[in-house]
């Protein structure tokens, strides 16, 4: 059966963050993600973690100025040094709270920039990333976002971040697949994860229409996640979507689906 961690940076938001955890392991969650654990100190995030018995699956690395609408840094010529500075923290944070994983969003392309000098810093900030994050025991994840969402974001589809990886050329960096994403870019939900199966060390869920809970789109979950059982996939898939109301009551979607 799939196991699903809570987002918590898209549920439970009628309580202040901290309160969340309580939520998600009272409603049965084992794991939880979010999007940034660095406003907080890292051992009272650990503290959070082991009191509610949860397991902290993936949080992103720092992306510069998320509130002035930066959605990563690592394709940014002239940043090196603070997206190395960002790999330093991420690593801080992770080895407190026993993160597995950390997701790098790549950035939008800048504009105006040398398309070569983009990708050639792109290339060598993932490769540094891989490197260091290997030496601590943590892998390395990028992703690709679709482009009505997120404008000019670098990444869009599985073949960008597949390309990616191979220029890359690195054992330790992976593709966060995110069911939401690619359903709008590509579809074919099913033969890409198949064919990239290896490669996918972590999932994301929502609908489409709305990015709300799952079964209130056109995407087939129950036959997706059958379909994910079935190919081998062992890693957690996070809730991360927008609630159509309160979080709690529209959980029931994952009854059946329960461990």
């Amino acid at each position: 059966m799939p196991k699903f961690c809570a987002n918590l940076s898209m549920l439970f938001t009628d309580v202040p963050f901290i309160d969340r955890f309580s939520l998600a392991a009272k409603h049965g969650f084992k794991g939880v993600e979010y999007l940034y654990p660095y406003a907080l100190d890292a051992e009272q995030l650990a503290g959070l973690l082991k009191k509610n018995n949860l397991v902290q699956v993936l949080h992103n690395l720092p992306a510069g100025d998320w509130d002035g609408g930066e959605k990563g840094i690592a394709c940014i010529p002239g940043r090196e040094a603070e997206f190395e500075e960002g790999i330093a923290q991420g690593i801080k944070y992770a080895k407190v709270l026993g993160c597995p994983q950390l997701n790098c969003l790549v950035g939008k392309t800048p504009r105006d920039g040398n398309p070569a000098s983009i990708r050639e810093t792109l290339v060598k900030n993932l490769r540094y990333a891989a490197r260091e994050l290997e030496k601590n025991g943590v892998r390395l994840l990028v992703e690709s976002i679709n482009n009505r969402d997120m404008p000019g974001f670098y990444l869009n589809r599985t073949a960008d971040a597949l390309a990616l990886l191979a220029e890359v050329n690195h054992p330790n960096i992976y593709i966060q697949y995110d069911v939401y994403h690619m359903q709008i870019m590509e579809g074919n939900l099913t033969s890409t994860i198949r064919e990239n199966l290896n490669k996918i060390a972590h999932m994301q869920i929502a609908d489409v229409p709305g990015r709300h809970e799952p079964g209130t789109g056109e995407i087939n979950y129950n036959n997706l996640f059958r379909f994910i059982d079935e190919a081998g996939y062992k890693g957690w898939i996070g809730c991360e979507y927008i609630p159509g109301g309160k979080t709690i009551e529209g959980l029931s979607w994952m009854s059946s689906y329960r461990q």
